[in-house]
């Protein structure tokens, strides 16, 4: 007895169906809802009070007081705030400040996580495991703070911009996540360059960089918004109230509730002392605000490469 068989018709409804994972079926609407319902719920989170306190920092007195506090409902606006705290006293050179320490220490902590994690990198490089443990180990043991005080103080750094920027220069975490994409560049790519002549430096400046432009974005914004957030070490190594940066007036203001030397009373005039404390927590926001959308592709992007090549 032969048995006949018919080929399949790829035509067929029934055999043209695509099999799709789980993950990329469409979604029940009753899930799709309570997916929007929760999604909505963190926007809002996010998104109303930061309403509130750019409203706020926009009020006169006479909204404020009416309002009893933070203003959620629009009333007279003003810009007396801004115009106050950005007119030349305390707020404005510690932006400016903010601004320096930022830039310089960013480059700086840049180059030396690239240099290090790069070297790192290649096998069979000078002390290779002994420089990794020792890195290793300071992610999880660290001096305290009165070493680092007596440390920074022999260096002469007290009440220097320096003392700034050097103690929080490097992160093992980030040379650790530069070092594991660079692993994972193609060994070959290299080998071939370095065939032709190209020594290391060649080879990082425009070979490496240039396939590494996201994870290096990434790490420069954790450097970025480290060093625009930082305070502490303001506190513990800047005497001058000219050299403090704007975290520690924004702590001084919105914390403390004490005016900062040097800067014209609050409280007086049309201009409330709650407004100028929003509009200060509102300049200390701006400057991550507007540089995350330019980017945030890169920053995606390079943050899986990273967390999947680490």
């Amino acid at each position: 007895m032969s048995i006949t068989t018919r080929p399949i018709d790829s035509s067929h409804p029934r055999t043209s169906k695509v099999v799709r994972p789980a993950w990329e079926e469409p979604r029940a609407p009753l899930e799709a809802g309570a997916r929007a319902i929760v999604l909505f719920g963190m926007a809002a989170l996010i998104v109303v009070p930061l309403y509130i306190v750019v409203l706020t920092s926009f009020s006169s007195q006479a909204t404020i007081t009416a309002a009893g506090g933070m203003v959620v409902v629009p009333g007279e606006l003003t810009f007396a705030a801004y115009e106050q705290i950005l007119s030349g006293g305390v707020v404005t050179r510690a932006v400016l400040v903010s601004v320096g320490i930022t830039t310089v220490g960013t480059a700086i902590s840049l180059v030396v996580s690239v240099m290090a994690a790069y070297g790192l990198s290649r096998p069979g490089s000078f002390a290779h495991r002994p420089i990794l443990f020792f890195l290793l180990i300071t992610m999880f043991f660290g001096a305290g703070m009165i070493p680092s005080y007596l440390l920074v103080s022999n260096l002469g750094l007290i009440n220097s911009y320096w003392s700034l920027i050097l103690p929080s220069c490097i992160s093992v975490f980030n040379i650790f996540l530069l070092r594991g994409f660079f692993m994972g560049i193609d060994q070959s790519i290299l080998d071939s360059a370095r065939i032709d002549g190209a020594g290391d430096w060649r080879i990082l400046s425009t070979m490496v960089l240039p396939m590494s432009k996201s994870v290096i974005t990434v790490i420069g914004l954790f450097y970025g918004v480290g060093y625009w957030n930082a305070f502490f070490n303001a506190t513990l190594y800047i005497n001058d109230s000219e050299k403090l940066p704007l975290q520690v007036i924004l702590r001084s203001y919105v914390l403390q509730g004490v005016s900062v030397p040097g800067q014209v009373s609050v409280g007086s005039g049309e201009v409330a002392t709650l407004a100028v404390q929003m509009a200060v927590v509102i300049i200390a926001l701006v400057p991550v605000l507007i540089i995350y959308p330019f980017l945030q592709k890169h920053i995606s992007s390079g943050v899986m490469i990273g967390a999947v090549k680490g």
